[in-house]
């Protein structure tokens, strides 16, 4: 019944979600969300969760994080509500313009690129600093290059739009 409730609620408190995307965009959040609902019953829980980190070869997650990711939502998450999760989130974000202008700030010569180890200074000795697993994290995502830098315009694309521009 509970389950129920909740459908019904997040439905109704953003019926326009669907509103907020491409087509396109919402193919795509389904087929996530159809590959983190292992269980296939509509829902992504707690369990689904794990078997979705233990996929991407992280094991032993902790019930804590598990749950902490779970709370973010208003109540149990079908798709409308993870549709609604993930509109909420990128409307919070910035425009691509902004972040890339925010990069240029440590690349005056316009390289479109940063040194790893300049961009991990600053991000864990100024403003809201990283901690050095959150520059781990990014890293993972966004690897440097051979000669150790970081391809910010990469970045910024990926931040704003979700996806790796094709690498022509």
């Amino acid at each position: 019944m509970a389950p129920k409730k909740a459908k019904k609620k997040a439905e109704g408190a953003s019926s326009n979600v669907f509103a907020m995307f491409e087509q396109s965009q919402i193919q795509e959040f389904k087929e996530a969300f159809t590959i983190m609902d292992q269980n296939r019953d509509g829902f992504i829980d707690k369990q689904d969760l794990r078997d979705t980190f233990a996929a991407i070869g992280r094991i032993n997650v902790k019930n804590e994080e598990l749950e902490e990711m779970l709370k973010e939502a208003p109540g149990a998450i079908n798709f409308t509500v993870f549709l609604t999760m993930f509109g909420e989130k990128l409307k919070g974000s910035d425009p691509e313009e902004t972040i890339m202008n925010a990069f240029k700030i440590f690349d005056p010569e316009a390289h479109g690129h940063i040194r790893a180890d300049y961009i991990k200074r600053m991000l864990m000795t100024q403003a809201d600093k990283f901690s050095e697993e959150e520059v781990q994290q990014m890293f993972t995502a966004f690897p440097p290059d051979v000669a150790g830098n970081l391809d910010y315009k990469n970045l910024c694309y990926v931040i704003t739009h979700g996806e790796e521009k094709d690498q022509e």
